[in-house]
């Protein structure tokens, strides 16, 4: 009998006798049991844990710090919402509780940081109206928030100092050509060994790649971290080029009025895709511009691939 009693299961029971006691209001409630909280397992964006605890740091997004500091970080096409606010404060309450003995984390070692691209008005509105808390500002795009148990800071990285803050200030996708690029390409040629270095500057390119592939002086560092896409790119363009050339003398033909068999004879072509083109190119008429022709038959080609 002891050992059965050890083994109870109590929960259920206790969902059974708190629907007895709700009874009479039972119809104005929804009681789920063992709700799982998520989709997906919960994790942490960044978990920072000071070596030696009472180290204060200097860097300045870095001042708040303490023994454990978790960080959640928002792309810059996402938004820091009030549901992240919750979920990333539950994070620390599980952090602090999911340990072996008690109080092993103390809840007073552990801060927050948010990181995101955009200034988070309606959070911070609602922070400040239902949880009775402030926003300090501690520096460009640093601003501390205050009056919570928790120690917290928001970074907004559009907003951070280049000269403090630059490579998080430049982990973006909306890069201006000219002096911007070039100053981040210099400035990655100095740590062109570092992992870290070749890590951010992958991501940095291949979300401004549009720009950058076009850059002149691109430096020999980049060239080769990205020398497989600038060959790819550089066949594209070839291709697209020879492409654009065929559609030009396709729509010469087209305006002397040859049928599709006869054009496809003289350029040597196979008749299905000189039938495409014309068929294309007609609806650019009477300019049958040859780029635009290109762009549409890419187009068509695109959805083609997409069928099921």
């Amino acid at each position: 009998m002891e050992q059965e009693k050890r083994r109870l299961s109590w929960h259920p029971a206790f969902g059974a006798v708190l629907r007895i006691e709700l009874e009479k209001e039972l119809e104005l409630l929804e009681i789920v049991d063992e709700r799982q909280l998520t989709k997906e397992p919960l994790q942490m964006d960044v978990l920072v844990v000071k070596k030696e605890k009472g180290i204060r740091l200097e860097k300045n997004i870095g001042r708040i710090f303490k023994s454990y500091n978790i960080i959640e970080y928002k792309s810059p096409e996402d938004y820091l919402s009030i549901n992240d606010f919750y979920k990333v404060y539950a994070y620390a309450c599980l952090y602090q509780s999911d340990t072996d003995r008690v109080m092993e984390v103390d809840p007073e070692e552990i801060t927050l940081t948010f990181v995101c691209m955009r200034y988070p008005r309606k959070l911070l509105e609602h922070l400040k109206k239902t949880r009775g808390m402030r926003v300090s500002r501690q520096g460009d795009g640093i601003y501390y928030l205050e009056g919570d148990a928790l120690a917290m800071q928001l970074l907004v990285t559009r907003e951070l100092s280049e000269r403090d803050n630059y490579w998080l200030q430049h982990l973006r996708g909306n890069l201006k050509e000219g002096r911007e690029l070039q100053d981040l390409m210099e400035r990655y040629e100095r740590h062109r060994h570092s992992k870290w270095y070749q890590a951010a500057m992958d991501l940095i390119v291949r979300a401004n790649w549009d720009r950058m592939k076009e850059e002149k002086e691109m430096c020999e560092a980049l060239r080769e971290l990205f020398a497989d896409e600038l060959q790819e790119s550089k066949a594209q363009g070839k291709e697209q080029g020879e492409e654009t050339k065929l559609i030009s003398l396709v729509c010469k033909k087209i305006r002397k009025n040859k049928a599709v068999s006869v054009i496809a004879e003289e350029l040597e072509e196979p008749e299905e895709k000189i039938s495409l083109i014309c068929e294309t190119a007609r609806q650019f008429a009477p300019d049958y511009d040859a780029d635009q022709i290109y762009v549409a038959l890419a187009k068509k080609e695109t959805r083609e691939v997409k069928k099921p």
